[in-house]
């Protein structure tokens, strides 16, 4: 928890960043009435960290195959996309992988 004070290590930014993150994704997730099981919340979650410690390091990704990724439907995709447009500065790559997780919870419903 943050009380105020400047963060100034990568570990507490990446943290700091997660959290807010999660936070607006499972928002998102629970306006779309997409709610994942307890395995796909700690999956996501698990990515969402990683993501917030690729956007404060710059680690890039392995490279990733656009076409692995044509079946995912556009409502993921979207919703991927916007969570990865709150991080500024990561590439769209990210949201294809983003959007697998969204696409598995909506078998949820």
């Amino acid at each position: 928890m943050n009380n105020g004070a400047v963060i100034t290590d990568a570990g507490s930014q990446t943290e700091a960043l997660a959290e807010r993150m999660l936070g607006q994704v499972y928002s998102l997730l629970k306006e779309h009435g997409i709610i994942p099981n307890a395995v796909q919340q700690q999956m996501l979650t698990s990515h969402v960290r990683a993501m917030a410690h690729r956007s404060i390091t710059g680690e890039p990704l392995p490279e990733v195959e656009a076409s692995l990724f044509d079946e995912i439907s556009p409502e993921s995709m979207a919703l991927a996309r916007a969570v990865v447009a709150q991080f500024g500065n990561l590439p769209d790559e990210e949201a294809w992988l983003l959007s697998v997780h969204f696409e598995v919870a909506k078998e949820n419903i």
